[in-house]
Formats: structure tokens, sequence, C-alpha cells
């Protein structure tokens, strides 16, 4: 165990990491069973096996390292028919820098990553000793699986055809608007609705202040 634990990144500092507790950050403490919770019309089939899908904490920024470690461990330990999947969630978002837009993919749960698995205790080493895991969330020593209709709508994120857009701004700052009529023009956040992907911003007109409504892609943070 301690020899995989020490071929993690070098700028990592694995013993230290290794003493911290599992980093639960909003995610899910409780199972299907626990909550009694059935599954509801157009949710995910239950699978007739025993497999389930498992949030494994690792270190920030090494979330596709990590992956790529597993799935070697996975296939030369021979886990295939325990261990199916490793994801690590990402989504597509659109962020505006300097006048310009551009679509970057971003990590919906940073220092996560998601695996699909027969939970056993051959599966759990395998998974909990390759290097930059630093354990499974759950209680205790027990790892607690999404529930269903959690992992449909990270799957849902995940697909999306639209992608979501940065909001670099917030009330009360000043933005510069950098497209349409108002090009160039500064005024101050009134309004933020993310529902519609618009944000009313107040412009000096005259020495009026006056409301200007425009999508999150027209503006930036002055």
């Amino acid at each position: 165990m301690n020899d995989q634990e020490d071929q993690a990144p070098e700028t990592l500092e694995m013993g230290e990491q290794e003493d911290q507790p599992v980093v639960e950050d909003d995610l899910p403490v409780e199972s299907a069973s626990e909550t009694g919770v059935q599954d509801a019309p157009g949710e995910p089939a239950q699978p007739e096996d025993d497999r389930a899908w498992y949030v494994v904490h690792c270190y920030s920024g090494y979330e596709n390292k990590v992956r790529h470690n597993l799935e070697q461990r996975i296939e030369s330990m021979g886990m295939k028919d325990k261990i199916f999947d490793v994801v690590v969630p990402t989504e597509e978002e659109i962020e505006v820098k300097e006048g310009k837009r551009r679509t970057v993919e971003r990590r919906v749960f940073p220092g996560y990553i998601l695996v699909n698995m027969i939970l056993s205790e051959e599966s759990w080493y395998v998974v909990r000793n390759t290097p930059g895991v630093t354990g499974f969330v759950g209680m205790g020593n027990n790892p607690t699986p999404l529930r269903p209709e959690e992992v449909a709508q990270i799957i849902k994120r995940m697909e999306a055809e639209a992608p979501r857009i940065k909001v670099t701004f917030k009330s009360g700052e000043r933005v510069r608007i950098v497209d349409g009529p108002f090009n160039d023009f500064r005024g101050t956040v009134s309004e933020i609705d993310m529902e519609r992907a618009k944000v009313r911003v107040m412009v000096n007109f005259f020495g009026r202040e006056t409301p200007v409504e425009l999508d999150f892609l027209q503006v930036e943070k002055a």
C-alpha cells in the first residue's frame, strides 16, 4: 500500500494528506436504501447486480491523472468485472475575457471522481490505494453510493447541449459592456437573472442612471 502512495506526483505531500478526513463538501451521505427513496418514472433503472456509483476524493487538479492511474490498475489487476467505469464530471462553460469569448471545460466537482463499481474488500483496496486518492465519501469507513436521481442529475449536466456561461461579476460591481449598441459603456450591475442569463446594468446617460438589460456575454468585469 505504501509503495502505491509513493507514486503520486512529487508536488503532493502524500503522508500529510493521508491523515486528513474525507471531505464531504455537500456531496450525498445517504443511500437510497437508507432513505427509502424508490425509483421515480424517468430515473435510471437499478442494475440487477450490486454495482453503484461512488464518490472518491482525490487531489484537486489531479482528477484526470488519478482516473488514468485507476484505469491502469483495473486493467493490470483484472478488476473489470468489479470496477466498470471511472468518470471525471465536466461541463462546457463560456467565459468572456478581454472582450473575447472562449469555451472551456470545467470540472463539476473539483477534487472528486466518480467510480461505478461493485463494492467489496478487493475493489475498495484497488481504488483506495490508487496514487492520488485520499478516500471514499461516506460515513466512517463505509463508502456511500450515490442515489439514482443524483447520478441522473450529474449526467444531465455533463450532456447539456448549451454550455454554461461563467458569471464573473455580482450585484453592485462595475462592468464594461463589450457588445451591442452600448459597446464600451460602463455601469453598475443592479440585477442578475441566472435563469434567463440576463443582467441589468445601470448606465449613466446625460447625467441620469438608466437600466439596460443585457446578455451575460455582453458584459465583463470592469
